[in-house]
């Protein structure tokens, strides 16, 4: 037989199934079947998923209420007849793991009874939960459920019992009383409990507790003075009796805060039928107002705003704890003369008495006699102030306060106002702050991707320390400095000042350099730096950068004087300094890595070149690859003795360092041998046997070497060996281009070689080009410069000089290809100068 019922529909969105769980919890709860609300609000779930977020369609839930059970329906216009089958010898018609089919085999698994069935528009999947027959004295149950989701409770769970006699004194005083709070029997018995009880109260009154212990039945969490002076937070439950003279007493259960689920009556909600009376009011959304803030510090800010007109007070604030529960950061202020505390941080425990903990509410009636007591409102003209804790599921999330100008403003009353309001919106900030801590942690990775593939990008220590700034200011901080360590023995030097104003910047510099550097610790995380307090004003931290096991700067970050990091902000700032520092370290090894290769390199070219007399001697050098100024093409222009001249230009096989040093081995050794007098062939002949005296570090080598002698008539006399080299040309006046010389076996292959030296004289008006093959094996594509091309340019410089001759040389090479050059390139151009009239 049907008693009751209660229907409602829901809209085909993801909310709408915590609406229906909400719906069908609240109307059982309401009808008195606590023992299968949870069962049934589980397949309802389920049921109205499939529905509104599998099918797409609303869904209609109906509640119906019998006497020994309840049946819900739930309807969706999606008929299709899907009912899975199970036959003999096949798997259960759904698996846990698997999502559909999961709805059915709750089904299975917890109704009493269920059933699907179909209409043309409708499909209604049913079930029905039996009340559970209750063992005689039983009054509620609870579902079974599994050991790992019990309450935890200490290994000895200890229950403190004691006896309140009529004038508010204890009266007795069990053995688990004694072991939780330290007092022996006989030291409590006959004490006023409001002397042992740390209640939200005016200091110095007992007016609270001894209203409390008026009522028939009290509830709820307060703390206990221990024999040591700490406060031990309790969740006590209270009752008020008469003894058989009619002498009324009230026996106090006490056990910690943390196992609260001993004493605690389970909450019921007393929603009466929903088609005849509406559903009571949030109280959550009675404080906040609705809509409510969607932002946690909009929802801060007015969580203080109607704090303070609740009381009627001058001024509130709201302080959010840490993780650790040891520290709270303030998050809002309303009244309060600026937001120059925003984010700064107080101790959850500031004392050894109770009004020193966050914990626990308090009520100072007057400032004035207990200085300190609040630091934020120092200095505000503030005099009385309540504050109460926020708690979520017995953890400190924060504190709300409010204050007045005036002393003895507020009592025990206002308090335990403000603590019902603060319990109205405790979990819904907690929520919020939980969802900042997503979104702040989803933008710290990606500004750490950010920034890590910047710093990547570049080996430029100067570059690095720009960007290190860039990213912390305006992002982390209002202005950042970066301090560098050149050594251990070196003290930090300031290198880089960066201020969101760039006004500013300079004048920041000059504040910085008249305060000592900070001093170098090893140990990660950042640091106040106090001593910028009185220069520069505001809060100021410190970030070592530590890279490689060694300090090698110091990254310091500041913010205005009203402004505080957040504990976020700074953890951020870690990280990235972290990433920094590595770059920067990169950075330092890279430029001592080039400074050391350019040296190097730098000895391996010519000192220069020499004047020789009626001749036009110009060099063209370009290494391949970053940070090589010479490779495997060389050159050199040396004096032999009076009247001669050595020249060659020369190709090592390959390029890079690797090349270079057979470069140097080949430069120096021409040099040497062609000022001992011999000629070219013998010259290059010792070349080769000492290239191959080096074994696996040998290359071969390309090489043009020839000797130059002026002659009075104003010619150029020429001795040249070609040993596998690009064949040198010769430019005529007329245009004509002609091989100066033929070609020979390199160098570094074969022991005997058998070279001869070919004689070449220029006239007035000649040019002599030589080349390494990175100028004639220029590509674009499937195109090559080649011999022919390189002629074909040599063709247009009749009448150059010998630079304009090797930068037309160079132009042509550069614009024949749109991508960079990837082999050494060496130009040498040796001209004789027309006769001028009248010389």
């Amino acid at each position: 037989m049907i008693t009751a019922r209660a229907a409602a529909s829901f809209d085909p969105l993801g909310r709408s199934v915590a609406a229906a769980r909400a719906f069908v919890r609240d109307t059982l709860q309401g009808w008195g079947f606590a023992d299968i609300v949870d069962d049934a609000v589980v397949l309802t779930s389920e049921l109205v998923t499939n529905a509104v977020v599998h099918a797409g369609t609303r869904a209609e839930v109906l509640c119906l209420r019998a006497e020994d059970g309840v049946r819900v329906e739930v309807a969706d216009r999606y008929p299709e007849r899907e009912l899975p089958l199970r036959h003999p010898g096949e798997r259960p018609y759904a698996d846990p793991d698997r999502e559909s089919g999961r709805g059915l085999m709750l089904c299975a698994a917890l109704a009493t009874r269920w059933g699907v069935e179909y209409t043309a528009t409708h499909k209604h999947v049913w079930f029905r939960i039996d009340l559970p027959d209750r063992p005689v004295g039983t009054r509620s149950a609870g579902p079974v459920v599994p050991d790992r989701l019990l309450p935890l409770a200490d290994s000895r769970v200890r229950v403190a019992v004691l006896q309140v006699d009529a004038g508010d004194c204890v009266s007795a005083w069990n053995e688990d009383a004694e072991h939780v709070f330290g007092y022996a029997a006989e030291k409590v018995v006959g004490r006023p409990l409001a002397e042992l009880a740390a209640w939200p109260q005016t200091p110095g009154t007992g007016t609270g507790i001894a209203e409390a212990l008026r009522l028939s039945r009290w509830e709820g969490s307060y703390g206990i003075r221990g024999a040591d002076g700490r406060v031990i937070p309790v969740y006590a439950s209270h009752l008020r009796v008469r003894d058989a003279h009619g002498e009324p007493s009230i026996v106090c259960l006490l056990v910690h805060d943390d196992e609260r689920a001993l004493l605690q009556t389970p909450v019921r909600v007393p929603v009466s039928d929903q088609l005849s009376e509406p559903r009571p009011a949030d109280p959550f959304e009675v404080f906040i107002g609705s809509p409510a803030p969607d932002d946690l510090d909009g929802l801060l800010q007015r969580t203080v705003e109607r704090a303070r007109d609740m009381l009627e007070a001058d001024a509130a604030f709201l302080l959010l704890a840490t993780d650790d529960e040891t520290e709270l950061e303030v998050r809002a202020t309303t009244g309060l003369p600026s937001t120059r505390q925003r984010f700064a941080r107080v101790p959850v425990e500031a004392g050894t008495n109770r009004y020193g903990s966050a914990r626990m509410p308090a009520v100072h009636d007057d400032l004035a006699a207990v200085p300190g007591a609040v630091p934020l409102l120092e200095s505000t003209g503030m005099r009385s102030v309540v504050t109460v804790p926020l708690k979520v599921e017995g953890r400190l999330t924060g504190s709300l306060g409010v204050a007045a100008e005036v002393p003895g403003r507020y009592s025990n009353e206002e308090a335990l106002r403000l603590q019902f309001a603060a319990d109205r919106i405790a979990l819904a900030v907690e929520s919020a702050r939980l969802g900042e801590l997503e979104r702040l942690r989803r933008g710290s990775l990606s500004f750490l991707v950010e920034a890590s593939d910047l710093l990547a990008g570049t080996l430029d220590r100067d570059q690095t320390l720009a960007l290190m700034a860039q990213m912390t200011v305006p992002t982390l901080a209002t202005w950042c400095a970066v301090y560098t360590i050149a050594d251990q023995s070196s003290d930090p030097f300031l290198s880089y000042v960066l201020h969101e104003d760039e006004e500013r910047i300079d004048g920041l510099k000059e504040l910085l350099s008249r305060v000592s550097p900070p001093e170098p610790v090893r140990e990660a995380g950042a640091r106040p730096w106090h001593e910028t307090a009185l220069a520069v004003g505001g809060e100021t931290v410190i970030l070592p950068l530590l890279a490689r096991n060694r300090v090698i700067g110091l990254l310091t970050l500041g913010k205005p004087s009203e402004e505080h990091f957040r504990q976020e902000i700074l953890e951020l700032a870690e990280d990235l300094s972290r990433r920094a520092a590595l770059a920067l370290d990169n950075a330092r090894l890279y430029s001592e890595r080039t400074a050391i290769s350019r040296s190097l390199q730098r000895s391996l070219l010519p000192p220069g070149s020499p004047a020789i007399p009626g001749m036009e001697v110009e060099v063209i050098y370009r290494a391949a690859g970053e940070g090589n100024e010479v490779g495997g093409d060389f050159y050199d222009v040396f004096p032999i003795r009076d009247g001669a001249y050595g020249f060659a230009i020369g190709d090592v096989c390959g390029t890079g360092p690797e090349a270079a040093a057979v470069t140097g081995l080949a430069r120096h050794a021409l040099r040497l041998l062609a000022r001992e007098g011999l000629g070219g062939p013998a010259v290059l002949e010792r070349l080769n046997a000492a290239i191959l005296d080096e074994g696996a570090r040998s290359r071969f080598l390309t090489l043009l070497y020839g000797e130059l002698h002026p002659q009075p008539d104003g010619s150029a006399l020429m001795k040249v060996v070609c040993a596998g080299h690009p064949l040198p040309l010769r430019l005529r006046p007329n245009g004509e281009v002609l091989p100066a010389a033929d070609p020979q076996p390199l160098l570094g292959v074969i022991e005997d070689l058998d070279l001869y030296e070919q004689t070449v004289t220029l006239d007035a008006g000649d040019v002599l080009l030589c080349v390494t093959d990175g100028v004639t094996e220029r590509r674009e594509g499937t195109r090559m410069l080649g011999d022919d091309g390189l002629a074909e340019v040599l063709t247009t410089c009749t009448g150059l000089t010998a630079g304009a001759v090797a930068a037309r040389v160079l132009r042509a090479v550069e614009r024949f290809a749109a991508e960079p050059a990837s082999d050494d390139m060496a130009i040498l151009a040796l001209r004789v100068p027309q006769q001028r009239e009248g010389d």
